[in-house]
């Protein structure tokens, strides 16, 4: 017998979820999925913070064992019931001239979250159209619009503005599950254009260390670090088994019960803790 859940990343500060390396301009680049681009957050991230989660709540050791498997040295010994997905990418903040920023999203990821919200027993709605290239689906009273010149304006894009009653039950349906402020902010571009935001709108800075003595930057301590930015909103898929534990017998429902537990609150994901990274709120989608 298996459960299958659903849950979302919103991130409060930027999220570096990182490569260790890069090979072009950027010296820390995020991952990103190979095929596609999209960003993503290993799902081997997400177990790990909330094993360490799980163990700060008190977890004796076999329940904890029964959950997420035991610690290195006896791995062998059975797997965990639970398994956590990679989270993806579903809403892209991206500067806005008017309502501040937009959520921005494409049919794509629009359709593989629909696919994988259904398979945790999530009723999300219908799939939206695709836009042309040079307009992006609004709903009905989007903040995004400038009523005068019909236009919205993202990043250094100008582009022509499609109401869509579908996207407003998109915004309800994401504003209540995930708590972002999708209300009046969600952009819905083709695809193409899609690929060339996440390309571009994502936030790259420049870290350097000092010296102590000079308090000048020390040789070759100048780097060039990327990161989701905040207000990025993720969703990962999680699969639950009986626990293989003979110490602790759980059924799947009681696994993913346990695991449901630890998603309220906020939680740091991806590096760069120590300065204000990662710093993200997660939600059970329900």
């Amino acid at each position: 017998m298996t459960e299958t859940g659903l849950f979302f990343i919103h991130a409060l500060s930027p999220l570096h979820a990182g490569t260790g390396q890069g090979i072009g301009a950027i010296d820390l680049p995020i991952a990103r999925e190979k095929a596609t681009g999209i960003p993503y957050l290993p799902g081997s991230s997400l177990k790990g913070v909330l094993r360490d989660r799980a163990r700060g709540k008190g977890w004796d050791a076999d329940t904890l064992a029964a959950v997420f498997g035991p610690e290195t040295e006896g791995a062998a010994e059975h797997a965990g019931a639970v398994q956590v997905g990679d989270a993806k990418l579903l809403l892209l903040p991206v500067r806005s001239v008017y309502g501040v920023f937009a959520h921005v999203t494409s049919p794509y990821l629009l359709e593989r979250f629909r696919r994988e919200a259904l398979l945790a027993g999530l009723t999300p709605p219908e799939a939206v159209a695709t836009p042309e290239r040079e307009s992006v689906g609004v709903a009905p009273g989007s903040k995004l619009v400038d009523a005068k010149l019909n236009g919205v304006y993202l990043e250094d894009l100008d582009l022509k503005p499609r109401e869509d009653p579908a996207l407003g039950v998109w915004e309800e349906w994401l504003a209540a599950l995930t708590e972002a402020p999708v209300r009046g902010r969600l952009a819905v571009v083709h695809d193409d254009l899609m690929a060339f935001l996440l390309e571009t709108a994502t936030e790259v800075v420049a870290r350097i260390r000092l010296d102590d003595e000079t308090k000048t930057v020390a040789q070759g301590a100048l780097w060039y670090e990327e990161s989701l930015p905040a207000e990025s909103v993720l969703y990962s898929l999680v699969r639950a088994e009986n626990s293989h534990r003979k110490q602790k017998p759980l059924s799947a429902g009681e696994v993913l019960s346990l695991f449901n537990g630890l998603l309220d609150g906020a939680l740091q994901l991806g590096g760069k803790a120590t300065v204000g990274r990662g710093l993200c709120r997660v939600r059970a989608g329900r």
